[in-house]
């Protein structure tokens, strides 16, 4: 058995959804589970809608609301022309687009949205696309059975970043998948949504369609993953940055993660952690390219001083200095603490003896969080700050790698740097203008003067 995942770009119209099922008969033979994101770009307009009919704009909301239905109904008649499940498909998509507008009117009557109803806008765009490919196969004569996914994606009822109920996944799964899988059947389902208990709809976050199928892998004791999207698999930079990245072949599980989590768009930071726990390998490919090499995400690979290069912008540095730190026991504890009470997660950290330096992807809740630093000593904060990092198992064995990498970032000034406790990620924070010419020097010096 394997779960395969098709990202938005690769379910965006009726020729890509079309290639999503060439890709998935050719491999009938290993029990193919299909999980897949909204049509590229829907999830983006749902909430956009969402929000304008909260702050007044009916209108905007409710031509934001036809043009997607407009998007949807075209794909389904592109895909079945005139098949009779065309008719029955399209009707179940314009309700669920007239369900849309009411809940439009409700948004503007109230004035605010709540994270509960933004979920339930905002899963809409994986029900459709699944219930569209779904029938896209059986148009073309494969067993496919669409599967809601709130019946197997069982989570906690914190809305907008729902957190996975990993057991009650396990039994859904085993009820509602494996009984399909047995009689030859391919089950199609969207990612990112799930249930709370209740059946009350809810999401995993934005990039969760990636965690949906490392779930469901992992749930089915699935002998691999494989992630779908525009890329021809994990590369060693973002191509946007550096035309010239190669791709990655094979790369660990702890590399890819730490890629992942420092700015690499291909995989959601937390897919790959069910499979890490399963020793299931992740595979990458590009659903344009369905015969090309991909990238191989398992325990073991290659032990290089660097594997990729990664970078983020628009971080948020604060710096906390309180000479109270000074032989304090539980001070970090008690400051550390303060991010947990804001649920706000801190990505690079270094300390001294009387100063704490963090970084910070969301600032939403900056400002109280600030405040109740304040209490520990004196606070700043750099708000237009950028991260580079570069990974690689081997970087810490004695190699030059670190010094070759402040080498070649020459004057650009770098604020803090930060060795993980694994070794394998060098990290540095810079000003958020030199994460992109950053990225090219250290490219340039880990990668094409090598080659």
């Amino acid at each position: 058995m394997i779960v395969a995942k098709f990202g938005g770009t690769s379910v965006a119209d009726a020729a890509a959804i079309n290639r999503v099922v060439d890709v998935i008969v050719n491999k009938q033979a290993s029990g193919p589970v299909v999980v897949v994101s909204a049509l590229g770009g829907a999830t983006n307009v749902l909430l956009d809608l969402a929000h304008k009919a909260a702050a007044g704009e009916l209108l905007a909301a409710l031509q934001m609301v036809e043009q997607l239905r407009d998007r949807h109904l075209r794909e389904v008649h592109a895909l079945l022309g005139s098949a009779p499940e065309a008719d029955e498909l399209a009707l179940e998509i314009s309700a669920s687009f007239d369900e849309l507008a009411h809940l439009a009117e409700a948004f503007r009557t109230l004035g605010y949205l709540t994270p509960r109803s933004l979920d339930t806008v905002a899963a809409l765009g994986e029900l459709l696309s699944s219930q569209i490919v779904a029938a896209a196969f059986r148009h073309r004569g494969y067993p496919a059975v669409w599967i809601d996914a709130r019946d197997v994606m069982k989570t906690n009822d914190f809305f907008t970043r729902a957190e996975p109920d990993v057991d009650a996944i396990a039994l859904a799964s085993q009820e509602h998948l494996l009984p399909l899988l047995q009689q030859g059947k391919i089950p199609v389902l969207g990612g990112f949504v799930g249930s709370a208990p209740g059946r009350v709809t809810t999401t995993l976050g934005r990039g969760g369609s990636d965690y949906s199928a490392s779930l469901i892998g992992a749930a089915i004791d699935a002998t691999a993953i494989e992630i779908w999207t525009d890329v021809d698999g994990m590369l060693t930079a973002d191509p946007r940055v550096i035309p010239g990245a190669q791709l990655i072949e094979r790369i660990s599980f702890d590399e890819a993660a730490e890629l992942a989590a420092f700015g690499a768009k291909v995989l959601h930071p937390a897919t790959i952690a069910p499979a890490v726990q399963r020793g299931i390998p992740v595979f990458v490919f590009n659903s344009r390219k369905p015969d090309g090499k991909g990238t191989m995400i398992a325990f073991d690979a290659p032990r290089l001083p660097v594997r990729a290069i990664a970078g983020k912008r628009s971080t948020t540095l604060v710096k906390l200095r309180s000479s109270r730190m000074l032989l304090a026991p539980g001070f970090l504890r008690r400051v550390f603490e303060v991010f947990e009470t804001h649920r706000t997660s801190v990505d690079v950290v270094t300390t001294s003896e009387v100063s704490v330096s963090v970084t910070l992807d969301d600032a939403t809740n900056l400002g109280a969080i600030l405040q109740d630093l304040a209490a520990f000593g004196d606070v700043a904060v750099e708000r237009r700050s950028g991260i580079v990092a570069i990974v690689g198992a081997g970087i810490a064995d004695g190699s030059r790698a670190i010094a070759d990498a402040l080498i070649a970032l020459g004057p650009i000034p770098v604020y803090m740097a930060s060795l993980s406790a694994t070794g394998i990620n060098f990290t540095l924070v810079i000003d958020d203008e030199q994460v992109v010419p950053a990225m090219q020097r250290l490219h340039a010096a880990f990668f094409e003067h090598a080659s």
